[in-house]
């Protein structure tokens, strides 16, 4: 399982940053990754809404996707939401739905 999200999340990273991606998820829980996962599987839900975002932008998705997720924030959330939003910024994604994210 470990093997096959490294390879999805690697997947979604820009092509220059796939080295960079696949070292930074090593260093993650499969937990992590699959808080990771089920973010961007909402973005691509909504993929006809994506933008390019700042990384406050970013933040700020990430946070709306957390609290709509689980309506709020233990610290082990508020470190997966750091990790995922660390994640976006040295893989390269910057387009995502805010607006999916928001009513996930």
């Amino acid at each position: 399982m470990r093997e096959t999200l490294v390879s999805a999340l690697v997947s979604c990273a820009n092509n220059s940053l796939k080295s960079r991606s696949q070292r930074f998820l090593a260093g993650l829980s499969k937990d992590e990754m699959q808080f990771i996962a089920e973010f961007l599987g909402c973005c691509i839900l909504e993929s006809a809404r994506r933008s390019v975002c700042s990384r406050a932008q970013l933040a700020e998705a990430v946070f709306d996707f957390q609290r709509a997720r689980r309506g709020g924030c233990s610290e082990d959330q508020e470190h997966k939401m750091i990790v995922l939003l660390e994640y976006l910024c040295c893989s390269g994604i910057q387009h995502v739905s805010v607006a999916r994210a928001s009513h996930a």
